[in-house]
């Protein structure tokens, strides 16, 4: 394509310019002798001899190539030059005013007629250029049709084989390359355990492919062996607050071993007497506390079973809060409301009691005006539903939290030795057995009991 279209197509284009160019200097130097004949001012001269050199220029700047002219053109051109080498040399005798006058006039005309010839040499040269020109132009026609059909064909082939190259490329570099970016991305996310990143390269890629499966099973079994080695920790950690538990709760039990050591027989008869001797001297309150303080003892020491009727967790309770009414006077008020047979429902031993006895230490006690407890029992359903309910100080909602904690497990020492107790009880005795507390800053604390409905015979 550069030899048809810079080479070729400019020779033609060159030797065309070359040709032209020859009969207009020819022209040219014409005009400026016929102008210097007329007047042989300095100026005309002047301009005359800068023709002259322009015509030898243009003359002799195309070569005298017979190979690359031809016959036609060669033999022309030859002649052109022949004839300009005769012409100048009569050219410049009568310009430089070397003739006599009685031969000036046929020399002028004879120089007439050889610029004459010297146009018609020049001009046929001319048309045998530009005749040897379209002649080759017209070879060249088929080459420049051609030339767009071999570009796209050669533009085809070069695709396909960029498409093949590419296709290549992506199997050997960039599939290989996006699967590792794939399995990085995922092992990053700490899934370890995905399926190798397969790669049919014999190279440095397939190299670096297997080294890189090597190193994520290694390293996912790395830290599976760590995630083992810290759920034995906290396994082992957590046997050990078990084990500092048990410890805690075996020595409390022993602390009340040695409180239970104290005979109950003498301290009953102890507080038999007393109430005696109140009778006899006419002290019926006295006599009334004492009777109740012994009965609370007598049921809390000598009563060793799970369950008893729900009469006798009323009555300790009662027994209860006829002391803390002697204690507090008018500033504690207790209400019972019980819609079920007291007489015929069974509930866990312990159950009531220490509830009220919270209510009372920590809600009614710390309010100088005092409050109130309540029960209510009801029956809902196939349950035994009892809510005891105080007027104390109540907790805010941080507190209340820390106990929902405490209780659930969540949090240690957030909860009294009686509820916790209760509240495990509760839920080690029924499955469907529950407990909740709700509570509200300055208004009371509210404990709602779930049990079965259980029935016994009343002894």
């Amino acid at each position: 394509m550069i030899r048809l279209f810079v080479i070729d197509v400019n020779d033609i284009m060159e030797d065309n310019s070359k040709g032209g160019e020859i009969v207009a200097v020819l022209d040219k130097e014409k005009d400026c002798f016929n102008a210097y004949i007329d007047n042989n001012s300095l100026e005309n001269r002047e301009a005359l001899l800068n023709s002259f050199s322009e015509t030898a220029k243009a003359i002799n700047e195309i070569p005298l190539d017979y190979d690359r002219l031809g016959e036609n053109r060669y033999a022309q051109l030859f002649s052109l030059r022949t004839c300009y080498d005769v012409y100048c040399s009569s050219r410049d005798e009568l310009v430089n005013e070397e003739l006599q006058s009685h031969d000036y006039v046929s020399r002028l005309y004879s120089v007439y007629t050889m610029q004459d010839y010297l146009l018609g040499y020049a001009q046929k040269f001319v048309d045998l250029t530009l005749k040897d020109g379209n002649a080759k132009y017209r070879e060249l026609i088929p080459t420049v049709f051609a030339v767009p059909l071999i570009a796209v064909t050669l533009s085809i082939l070069l695709f396909s084989i960029v498409l093949e190259i590419s296709r290549m490329m992506n199997k050997a570099i960039t599939e290989p390359v996006l699967k590792l970016a794939n399995a990085s991305r995922r092992i990053a996310a700490n899934d370890f355990f995905i399926d190798d990143v397969q790669a049919d390269n014999e190279d440095e890629l397939g190299e670096l492919v297997v080294a890189f499966n090597k190193m994520k099973y290694a390293t996912g079994e790395y830290i599976e062996a760590l995630e083992q080695r810290r759920e034995a920790l906290d396994k082992l950690h957590a046997q050990e607050v078990e084990t500092l538990e048990a410890e805690k709760q075996l020595d409390a039990m022993n602390l009340e071993l040695l409180k239970n050591q104290i005979n109950p027989h003498f301290l009953f008869n102890t507080l038999n007497v007393i109430g005696g001797m109140a009778n006899l001297e006419g002290a019926s309150t006295s006599e009334q506390m004492i009777k109740a303080l012994s009965s609370l003892f007598r049921y809390n020491l000598k009563n060793q079973a799970k369950e008893v009727l729900l009469s006798q967790e009323l009555k300790v309770s009662e027994d209860y809060m006829y002391l803390q009414k002697m204690r507090f006077g008018d500033r504690v008020k207790y209400v019972v409301n019980c819609e079920v047979d007291a007489d015929n429902v069974m509930v866990p031993t312990f159950t009531l009691q220490p509830i009220i006895e919270n209510s009372i230490i920590h809600g009614i006690s710390p309010k100088v005006e005092g409050g109130c407890v309540s029960v209510d029992v009801s029956k809902v359903d196939d349950n035994l539903v009892i809510v005891i309910k105080d007027t104390g100080k109540g907790m805010d909602s941080e507190t209340l939290k820390k106990l929902h904690e405490s209780l659930e497990g969540k949090e240690n020492g957030g909860v009294g030795i009686g509820i916790g107790n209760i509240y495990r009880r509760i839920k080690g005795m029924y499955a469907e057995g529950d407990m909740k507390i709700d509570s509200t800053e300055g208004e009371g604390t509210t404990i709602t009991i779930t049990l079965p409905y259980l029935t016994g015979d009343t002894d």
